[in-house]
C-alpha cells in the first residue's frame, strides 16, 4: 500500500529532509519524489510505501500535518487508493 504526500509553502532549507525524516521515523519508505521551486514557493509530491508503517495511518497523517504547521507548510497525506478514486473519470 502506498500514500501520496503533498507539500506546499514558502521555500526554505530542509523541507525535504524534515518530511523524509518524519516518514523514516515511522517506517514509511519513500519510493518516488518530485519537487519544484517556483520563485519563492515550494511544491513537492511524494509516494511512500506504508506497508511497514509503525503507527496507524490516521496518526501518520496527523503527524505530517503537525510537522507542516510547525514549518508554515501545508502537508496533505492521502492513501493511494483514495487518491486514485478521486482522479478517475
Amino acid at each position: 500500500m502506498k500514500a501520496v504526500i503533498t507539500v506546499t509553502g514558502k521555500d526554505s532549507v530542509g523541507i525535504i529532509a524534515a518530511v523524509s525524516a518524519e516518514c523514516a521515523k515511522y517506517s514509511a519508505n519513500i519510493v518516488d519524489i518530485s519537487q519544484s521551486v517556483l520563485s519563492e514557493y515550494f511544491a513537492m509530491i511524494m509516494l511512500a510505501d506504508i506497508d511497514k508503517l509503525e503507527i496507524p495511518f490516521s496518526e501518520f497523517v496527523d503527524r505530517l500535518s503537525e510537522l507542516g504547521r510547525g514549518k508554515g507548510l501545508d502537508i496533505h497525506t492521502m492513501h493511494e487508493d483514495i487518491f486514485n478514486s478521486m482522479h478517475q473519470i
